[in-house]
């Protein structure tokens, strides 16, 4: 897991914020976590946040939403829940533009009939622009969405661990599928080059949409 950053004294305000967000996953994980746990993993991913000025204005927001899906990947690690929904993990280097092109088009296709996450081996700290533009053209919002780090839960939760571009940095788990998509590096480019990658990310998550016997949501 990515290295936390130091963190910096919580204003009123973040700890007011932070305080609701733990009411609220408190509720949500009723009867699975306890306090102790639903706060640790909070605060442990506000920490994964809180050295990115980029985001310092949405930092209890990001932590609430990232400790929400290492709390539910944790819960089907350890058999606490478990819907029989596949699941899949996107991970890339920065975890700004193929694997949250990945992410957006397995959400598109598969609705809720399985969940994806992504992650990254060193997190960067936004979305690429050219990839919200490019998943725009298609009708898929990503720009919500933002860089995080993979983590032992998510990587363990997962029945297929998607790897594109980081090499050695990226986990390795016994036992689990893998499989590894070699794809241009959106970075730097610009949205002419990057349709390209973006319609071959699309195949490569229809076709494993097929091989997860993954029946159709909202695919267009």
């Amino acid at each position: 897991m990515s290295n936390t950053y130091e963190r910096e004294p919580l204003t009123l305000d973040q700890q007011v914020a932070l305080t609701t967000a733990a009411t609220r996953l408190a509720s949500d994980f009723e009867g699975t976590f306890g306090t102790e746990t639903i706060e640790r993993f909070l605060h442990t991913s506000y920490d994964q946040f809180a050295g990115r000025a980029v985001v310092a204005n949405f930092l209890p927001l990001l932590a609430e939403r990232f400790a929400r899906q290492r709390l539910t990947a944790l819960a089907r690690v350890e058999g606490l829940s478990h819907d029989g929904r596949p699941t899949v993990l996107f991970l890339c280097v920065h975890n700004a533009g193929r694997s949250q092109m990945a992410l957006g088009f397995f959400r598109h296709h598969a609705g809720e009939n399985a969940i994806a996450w992504s992650g990254g081996s060193e997190p960067g700290e936004q979305v690429n622009a050219i990839a919200v533009a490019a998943m725009a053209e298609r009708g898929i919002d990503i720009a919500a969405e933002f860089p995080k780090p993979w983590t032992d839960e998510t990587v363990r939760a997962a029945d297929v661990v998607v790897t594109m571009g980081c090499g050695d940095a990226c986990p390795v788990f016994p036992g689990k599928r893998y499989e590894d998509w070699t794809l241009d590096d959106p970075a730097g480019q610009n949205l002419t080059a990057v349709r390209p990658i973006r319609d071959e990310i699309e195949r490569r998550v229809l076709t494993l949409l097929d091989e997860l016997e993954v029946s159709a949501g909202r695919r267009a």
